[in-house]
């Protein structure tokens, strides 16, 4: 066996829907997963054995620069507090970031996220001008800094630059403190078109379109009828807020997923993010597409935008997510729990998202959201995988919440039953970046970002 390859004999491995044992694994020196039929029987060097292990769980929606402001906004303003009025808070701390602080502050989430059980990671990045709006004279100096970053914690990364034209569906120019988010299609293109090049094992770019509402239809057209769209993964918010549904109404005589969906190619490739206000037509037209929902379950709660109709989706064969966003937890254990409890406190019911007699919820969201956020991050199967990159979590069995698990319960317990870290160990394209609850550069990072957010606050 060469030495670059390494070699793994998992007692309980979850693929393919079920919990398989004794499984033989072997990476190559690239990180990828090899064919069965190339693990070795036996060596004169003894494989490692890991116990209980998991795939890596894609983040598919993700806004690094707002951990830093993540339990900021929680007093009460002067009248009713909404999404609208979070906003405007989330446009001040944006205003003060540079590539600096930005690389800093999300070096810090990204290694969040690992420790967590997140291996990828969709930024969906708009900070791309000086708060002023001019330009950085290098027009990708933010997004490398997310990449700096996302190489740096050893996380995958599919980065989605964002086009931002428009302050509503009316086309009203954008506010003074939305200028650093806007570039004219041309430009946005020429961005998405010099990052493509870097691409890489650990790196996809895609393309996102912020909304509908920040979106004139005639450059929504323009971006989809380039060649550039016609490969990697297009995302966008849509239907997040109750107003949103009503504005669109207004002003384009439809609901927004209806409308998005008679207007564009939405497919396989797509992913629509929170999704959360959508009748029953919506939802079977959007599943039949195979589009994914991207659902951010912690941050649609924390903004008061609404509960995402679940059991209709799953009964109509919908793909689904789940994202970080805002940064107010970074967890997908308590994504996939308030995801699932956000349906029994509407239904009044438990274990909703389990059809059948005796499915389990825990299995049925965590398989349900590897496999989609590793299509919507273009990252994979979502699955330890022969010819995938080796993605992969090993939980903690000695944690006394694990205790005496078997397969009947394993992801249940993990899910559902308390919140101290499970994640013992998490590997990324074959390299162990986390080992015994701790990632490899954690003091470095955590320092550096106490700085950076030290200076943020001063500003």
């Amino acid at each position: 066996m060469p030495m670059s390859e390494h070699r793994y004999t998992i007692d309980h491995l979850r693929r393919d829907g079920s919990w398989q044992t004794g499984v033989r694994l072997a990476v190559d020196a690239g990180g990828m997963i090899l064919a069965d039929n190339q693990v070795p029987a036996d060596d004169a060097l003894p494989p490692t054995r890991l116990g209980r292990v998991l795939a890596g769980m894609p983040n598919l929606h993700s806004h690094a620069f707002q951990r830093a402001m993540a339990g900021m906004a929680e007093r009460r303003g002067p009248g009713d507090d909404s999404f609208w009025t979070w906003r405007e808070t989330m446009y001040g701390f944006a205003s003060r970031l540079d590539p600096d602080s930005l690389k800093a502050v999300a070096a810090q989430v990204y290694v969040d996220m690992l420790k967590a059980g997140y291996t990828q990671v969709c930024e969906f990045h708009y900070l791309h001008q000086r708060p002023d709006g001019t330009p950085y004279p290098d027009p990708t100096a933010m997004s490398q800094a997310l990449m700096a970053a996302a190489c740096e914690a050893g996380i995958g990364l599919t980065l989605l630059p964002v086009l931002y034209l428009s302050g509503g569906f009316d086309r009203r120019p954008l506010s003074e403190r939305q200028r650093r988010f806007g570039m004219a299609v041309d430009s946005f293109l020429a961005l998405v078109e010099s990052l493509r090049v870097q691409q890489g094992p650990m790196l996809r770019i895609g393309i996102a379109l912020h909304s509908l509402r920040a979106v004139p239809e005639p450059a929504l057209r323009e971006v989809l009828g380039s060649p550039l769209a016609a490969q990697g993964p297009i995302h966008i918010h849509v239907a997040e807020q109750i107003g949103e549904v009503q504005d669109c109404l207004a002003v384009r005589n439809a609901r927004p997923v209806q409308w998005l969906l008679d207007h564009a190619p939405v497919d396989a490739r797509w992913c629509l993010v929170h999704a959360t206000h959508m009748d029953s037509d919506e939802v079977r037209a959007l599943a039949a597409t195979g589009a994914v929902a991207g659902l951010c379950p912690t941050t649609e709660a924390n903004l008061g935008d609404g509960v995402f109709a679940l059991r209709d989706w799953l009964a109509s064969g919908g793909r689904l997510g789940i994202g970080s966003d805002s940064q107010i937890s970074v967890s997908p254990v308590e994504e996939l729990r308030w995801l699932e409890y956000g349906q029994r406190l509407t239904a009044r019911h438990r274990n909703v998202a389990a059809r059948a007699p005796g499915a389990s919820v825990g299995e049925v969201l965590w398989d349900a959201a590897c496999a989609g956020g590793a299509q919507a991050s273009a990252a994979g199967s979502g699955g330890v995988l022969p010819g995938q990159r080796a993605d992969l979590l090993v939980l903690d069995e000695e944690a006394p919440i694990l205790a005496a698990c078997d397969d009947h319960d394993a992801l249940d317990r993990f899910i559902f039953a308390g919140n101290v870290p499970l994640v013992r160990d998490v590997m990324v394209a074959g390299e162990w970046v986390v080992r015994d609850h701790r990632h490899r550069d954690e003091d470095r990072i955590a320092t550096r970002f106490g700085k950076a957010m030290k200076a943020l606050r001063a500003a």
